[in-house]
């Protein structure tokens, strides 16, 4: 019997044992990377990478992740390939599930990847949507664990929009008993429909909390995270939201709200000055760098997982 292709569309499609799973892997493969050895794991494999999104951190993460591997990457942009319009997000699927053994894909409208996972046979890989982003937020909780070892019981507060970024690393904590806060002005907080979903995934009420206020949401946090107030695509609305805004910015003010040891967390690009100050970007508390890197890894790891190459 063929083995059913797995995808990763959001965080909701991984157990809690493959995740755990997925990060002994990273752990494993960053630590090979650290004394200079290379795997042969993915040796021959092609992983196809669709942009219709600018890219830095998962154009670069996933090419490295497969050379490191043994394997090669090949990127197509959106123009190009004109999902949708020159060519039908199925038929896509089905011709690059031929060419390639996964594909990974930067979008805007989250149904191109659902779509794309529905009718290819390689396996997706959510890179971006306008809904979710779990391998960011894969990377990020990996990076929350090594910082602080385990999970179960460490306080996130998110303070900001929201958005793809906040709303996977919301049913990530959920999954894995992380509480979670999200810190947003009012119009930018989870819809029902994104909480119920959390609810019916963990099979009960999670630890997902919105707070107004900046000050009383980073009392007892453990990490704190930010992203841009704009995001692709919303840059009509971007003078709007710098307004709006502007009382949840994450700078030295407001750590002197938060306990000594938390964390700063922001998945980039940076708007310095906006919803981060510099000087808590590059300060003590910062993990910035640390998190970027472990797309890296984790990503690699979710490779392995994905194309069964784990043996390393």
């Amino acid at each position: 019997m063929k083995k059913k292709t797995r995808h990763l569309v959001t965080i909701a499609d991984l157990s809690n044992e493959e995740i755990e799973h997925i990060y002994q892997l990273a752990a494993d493969t960053k630590s090979m990377i650290r004394h200079g050895i290379r795997s042969n794991a993915l040796a021959g494999r092609v992983l196809g990478m669709i942009f219709e999104k600018p890219s830095m951190r998962t154009r670069m993460s996933f090419q490295a992740a497969m050379i490191q591997a043994g394997g090669q990457a090949i990127d197509i942009r959106g123009p190009e390939i004109g999902l949708g319009r020159r060519e039908s997000v199925q038929d896509v699927a089905q011709v690059m599930s031929r060419y390639v053994d996964a594909i990974m894909i930067r979008t805007f409208a989250h149904q191109n990847v659902r779509l794309l996972a529905r009718n290819a046979s390689a396996p997706v890989i959510n890179g971006l949507s306008d809904y979710a982003h779990p391998c960011q937020a894969l990377a990020d909780v990996f990076t929350v664990r090594e910082t602080v070892g385990a999970l179960k019981g460490v306080r996130v507060v998110f303070v900001g929009d929201g958005n793809n970024v906040a709303r996977s690393l919301a049913m990530l904590c959920a999954k894995l008993k992380m509480p979670f806060v999200l810190c947003a002005p009012r119009g930018h907080e989870f819809d029902k429909r994104f909480v119920n979903a959390v609810a019916r995934h963990v099979g009960g009420r999670p630890d997902v909390r919105l707070v107004r206020d900046p000050h009383r949401a980073v009392r007892n946090a453990q990490i704190i995270y930010t992203d841009v107030w704009a995001s692709m695509g919303q840059e009509a609305e971007a003078e709007r939201r710098a307004r709006v805004f502007r009382p949840y910015q994450v700078n030295a003010e407001l750590m002197k709200a938060a306990p000594r040891d938390a964390r700063v967390m922001h998945c980039l690009p940076a708007h310095r000055g906006d919803e981060i100050s510099g000087e808590v970007i590059d300060g003590p508390h910062s993990i910035v760098y640390d998190q970027a890197e472990n797309r890296l890894h984790a990503q690699k790891a979710l490779l392995f997982f994905l194309l069964g190459a784990e043996k390393h």
